[in-house]
């Protein structure tokens, strides 16, 4: 009888914590996708703010992605609606959270992950921190006080803003790298760690579930990437069943010249660099055959003005 009691206060005690948290997530959690609702990555989290099922193809990945693609270059080529949702290092838990982001007001028929994420450690502590968050926003929000006031505290979440260029990273700096020659062939390879092993099995479960087709891409990139890398991707695509693009090993048909198409010495592209790896992702999305051309459609002549507005700044470079 006195081990039922003490069970019973046990019970009782963790529904009303989960009552709690569940409240006090409620409470705290960014309204708008904006940061003055303290919603944090605004640029990537801007697919919050696109109209329902519009998108055709979702990247999630590190700085390496936003940089390195950009969706207006791609509309321009295809008529396909991409949205980067790369944030500055994310990590694969992150990549995770956002695709979940992404399939709650959408439906890509293709979700494409920048590798280099892969090779961020995430470790248990965070990951099971980052569950934690997924069922409590308050873990993820716990400064919400701050930017939210009292009588906004229960209203119903509303999603306003989005990215005119669509998630991309824009920059014209021009800091040549001196390493041009990088990928030497090796039969090492580059541990992924198991618990980014078992997300990235996660996101591959998600696309399966969502009827998304998941694809790994390797950006070009001097400082981050080699072939040991390439090993382990290559092989991690294997066992998942997934295609795999590594544009460092095709630069004869993308012509990065690493004295004019690198923004950081080799680390990052440039906004010329990125235009070149984005006509090669252009190509390659239409051999995919997966998707339509919407230029034409009049539900998305949205993109149409937003190319023209993106074409004039690039040509003033008021970014």
């Amino acid at each position: 009888m006195l081990y039922f009691k003490r069970f019973s206060q046990i019970l009782v005690f963790f529904i009303g914590l989960t009552v709690v948290l569940r409240g006090l997530s409620l409470a705290f959690m960014p309204k708008n996708n904006v940061e003055d609702s303290g919603m944090e990555a605004v640029r990537a989290n801007g697919i919050l703010g696109e109209k329902a099922n519009t998108i055709d193809v979702v990247v999630i990945g590190d700085s390496e992605s936003f940089c390195s693609i950009s969706p207006m270059e791609i509309w321009n080529k295809t008529g396909y609606t991409v949205y980067v949702c790369g944030s500055n290092s994310q990590p694969v838990n992150y990549s995770l959270k956002m695709l979940k982001r992404a399939f709650t007001n959408q439906k890509p028929k293709i979700v494409i992950l920048e590798t280099n994420t892969i090779f961020r450690n995430v470790g248990l502590k965070n990951t099971v921190l980052a569950s934690l968050g997924e069922t409590f926003s308050i873990f993820d929000y716990n400064d919400g006080w701050k930017k939210i006031g009292i009588k906004d505290m229960f209203k119903k979440a509303s999603y306003t803003y989005t990215d005119d260029k669509k998630g991309y990273g824009y920059s014209s700096v021009i800091r040549p790298s001196k390493k041009t020659e990088y990928m030497f062939p090796t039969e090492e390879r580059e541990k992924i760690a198991s618990t980014n092993y078992h997300l990235i099995e996660k996101i591959k479960d998600i696309c399966d579930d969502n009827g998304a087709k998941l694809i790994f891409l390797s950006t070009p990139s001097t400082i981050n990437w080699n072939y040991s890398r390439h090993n382990s991707v290559k092989d991690l695509s294997e066992n998942l069943g997934c295609e795999y693009i590594d544009m460092n090993l095709i630069n004869d048909e993308i012509k990065i010249d690493w004295t004019k198409d690198t923004r950081d010495k080799g680390d990052h592209l440039n906004h010329t660099g990125a235009v070149k790896a984005s006509e090669y992702l252009s190509r390659y999305l239409e051999e995919s055959k997966l998707l339509s051309d919407h230029r034409n459609d009049n539900n998305y002549k949205s993109w149409n003005e937003l190319y023209k507005r993106y074409l004039k700044q690039m040509e003033g470079k008021h970014l």
